[in-house]
C-alpha cells in the first residue's frame, strides 16, 4: 500500500483565534481505494474535514498529511491534483459556459496537454453517463446532471481521491440513488478512495469504514453494521438511524432472532427467510 493515504495527525482548527474550536485534537487515516463516510450533526467539524484535506483551510495545530506529502501553502496545487472535490451545490463550482468547457477547467489549471485533455473529456462525461452533452449550457441541466458534470471535472484531473461533501443533499432520492450508483462504478473501475461526508444513511450503508464526528471530536470509528447496532448513541448525539435498522430492532423486540444487524431491505428479507425456513 506504500503511502497511499491521508493521515490527520493531531489536528485542530479553528475559524477565528477568539473563536471555539472546530476540530479538536484529530486523529484518522483514509487508505488507498476505501470508501469512507463521515457523518455527524451541523457542526460537528465533518466539512471542515473536507476543506482541510484539499487545501482551502490550514490547520492551526497537527498536521495533514497526502501519500506522505504535508499540506501546506506551497504544496496545495499538487495536493489538488490528488483530492478533488464535489461541492453540495454544483452551480458554485460551474465556471464554463459549455459542460466541455467546465470539464476542461481543471485540467488547465493544472496545465495538462490538449490532446490529453481532450482524451480526458470524453473519458469523464462516459463515466458519469453524461457523454453526448458536451456542448450543453450547464445551468439548463437538471440537479442531477449537473452533478455528474461537476464528478466528471474532478474525474478529469485524475485524482487518488475524491471528496463529497453532501453532494447529493440537494436532489431528490432517484437522483441521490444515480449519483451514488455512478460514484461506485467510478471507483471499482478507477481504484479510488471516497471520502463521502453525508446526512444520508443510505449512503452511509454502502461505505466500507464510517467516521462519526460530534463536537469537533471522532466519536466513533466501524463499518456502517457496527455504527447502527448503537441506535440508541446515536439518536443521543442528534443522528438518526435507517428504517431497515429501526424495523430490524422492532423485530427483535417481537421475539424474532436475527442474526446480524440488516443494512438493507435484502439483508432483513434474508434473515426473514432464514427465519422461517427453520420452523
Amino acid at each position: 500500500m506504500g503511502n497511499t493515504q491521508i493521515e490527520f495527525r493531531n489536528v485542530s482548527f479553528r475559524y477565528q483565534e477568539d473563536m471555539p474550536w472546530v476540530l479538536k485534537d484529530v486523529s484518522f487515516t483514509i487508505y488507498n481505494n476505501e470508501w469512507v463516510a463521515m457523518i455527524g450533526h451541523n457542526g460537528s467539524g465533518k466539512s471542515t474535514i473536507a476543506k482541510l484535506m484539499n487545501g482551502l483551510l490550514f490547520p492551526q495545530e497537527g498536521e495533514i498529511l497526502v501519500d506522505g506529502q504535508p499540506v501546506t501553502a506551497s504544496t496545495v496545487w499538487d495536493i489538488r491534483r490528488k483530492v478533488g472535490m464535489v461541492f453540495q451545490n454544483p452551480d458554485n463550482q460551474f465556471v464554463g459556459t459549455t459542460v466541455r468547457d467546465d470539464v476542461a477547467f481543471g485540467m488547465e489549471n493544472h496545465g495538462m496537454a490538449r490532446d490529453l485533455m481532450l482524451e480526458r473529456i470524453t473519458e469523464s462525461l462516459e463515466a458519469v453517463g453524461m457523454n453526448g452533452y458536451e456542448r450543453h449550457e450547464p445551468h439548463r441541466l437538471s440537479g442531477g446532471q449537473k452533478q455528474r458534470v461537476a464528478i466528471a471535472s474532478v474525474l478529469a484531473v485524475s485524482p487518488q481521491y475524491i471528496i463529497l461533501d453532501e453532494a447529493t443533499a440537494m436532489l431528490d432520492p432517484k437522483g441521490r440513488k444515480e449519483i451514488m450508483e455512478t460514484i461506485r462504478e467510478v471507483q471499482s473501475e478507477r481504484d479510488l478512495s471516497l471520502i463521502t461526508i453525508t446526512h444520508d444513511l443510505l449512503e452511509v450503508t454502502q461505505a466500507d469504514r464510517v467516521i462519526v464526528m460530534n463536537k469537533g471530536e471522532i466519536w466513533m470509528e466501524g463499518t456502517p453494521r457496527e455504527l447502527f447496532t448503537k441506535k440508541k448513541q446515536l439518536i443521543e448525539i442528534g443522528l438518526d438511524t435507517p428504517f431497515v435498522s429501526k424495523l430490524a430492532d422492532e423485530l427483535k423486540d417481537a421475539g424474532l432472532p436475527l442474526t446480524r444487524e440488516p443494512l438493507n431491505h435484502q439483508e432483513l428479507l434474508e434473515e426473514l427467510w432464514t427465519f422461517h425456513s427453520t420452523r
